[in-house]
């Protein structure tokens, strides 16, 4: 292949690794006319568009998507073969983007960002809506690691779990049910909150409480963790939530658990990155650090209530 088709293919990588021919524009040191026609070049070569406009970014085509996954795994070899171990937290300048639930940002953002203060001042780090989504946005390198509930099946994604999403049963300390034993006739007697992130009205709980011949009355939802735990705080409701989600809101004092009166399997969560990022030694540093304020966090305040 051509000298200017391998250059061709370094800026290919940078744009659909960026979503953005201005992002990739920066991360090449080049100037973004430059990238432009150097897009141009490739849809001469490829004969197809490559990339569509998509709000202040791009979007790939088919095209660009299938060939994407054909050159980005060798390219990243490539990259760390010639440049191995170039990650030092200390001085490293890069960006990480992880999805995950506002439920797990409260959970970890603040220690996360307390160790890079510390340790990797010029790294920064973004948070991206999560909805399920993990393996679409892996996919399409919008994001470089999913922690939350991972439910993808691609060979091409790698994942790990981390912890287990125990459920528990949230009220604020004064409510009526909070000084008696919570059985299943006082919980779906109650007024639920439901958070629901996909704009579900019914989940796991609602799906155990068929196979026992009951249903409960979700009076209200909302589509965020922390909104949930404020509404139940100042209101009669109650709601199941993950305990790590609202660990520090009962530290605080500020709502109470119970222990729900059904089963219900736990969710896991973990960590995921695609394949081609294997090698990727800025990412394993970071996994590694979230690993361990992982186990920290589940030292501090254990897996749920008893």
């Amino acid at each position: 292949m051509a000298k200017t088709d391998l250059n061709l293919i370094v800026i290919f990588d940078a744009i659909m690794a960026e979503q953005s021919v201005t992002a990739a524009a920066d991360r090449l040191s080049m100037t973004q006319p430059s990238v432009s026609n150097a897009v141009a070049r490739m849809r001469h070569y490829w004969k197809d568009p490559l990339f569509v406009k998509h709000g202040r970014g791009v979007r790939p085509t088919p095209f660009a998507e299938k060939l994407w996954e054909q050159v980005s795994s060798p390219l990243a070899e490539i990259k760390q073969a010639i440049t191995p171990g170039n990650f030092v937290p200390l001085y490293a300048k890069r960006q990480f983007r992880i999805a995950l639930t506002d439920g797990m940002t409260g959970m970890l953002w603040l220690p996360l960002r307390k160790y890079i203060e510390e340790h990797a001042p010029e790294v920064s780090i973004h948070a991206v809506p999560y909805k399920a989504n993990g393996e679409e946005l892996l996919l399409n390198a919008d994001v470089d690691l999913v922690l939350d509930f991972y439910p993808g099946s691609s060979p091409l994604i790698h994942s790990e779990w981390v912890l287990d999403n125990n459920f528990v049963c949230l009220m604020r300390p004064d409510h009526e049910l909070a000084k008696q034993p919570l059985t299943l006739g006082r919980f779906i007697d109650q007024d639920h909150l439901f958070v629901s992130l996909t704009g579900d009205a019914k989940g796991i709980v609602d799906s155990e409480l068929e196979k026992n011949g009951v249903e409960r009355r979700i009076a209200m939802t909302v589509n965020s963790f922390s909104g949930a735990v404020e509404i139940v705080r100042g209101s009669n409701l109650i709601t199941v939530l993950p305990y790590p989600v609202v660990a520090n809101a009962v530290l605080r004092g500020d709502v109470i658990v119970k222990k729900v009166p059904l089963t219900i399997p736990p969710a896991p969560i973990s960590m995921a990155w695609h394949t081609r990022n294997n090698r990727d030694v800025g990412l394993t540093w970071l996994r590694g650090i979230l690993g361990v304020l992982i186990t920290e966090f589940r030292t501090t305040f254990g897996e749920a209530v008893q």
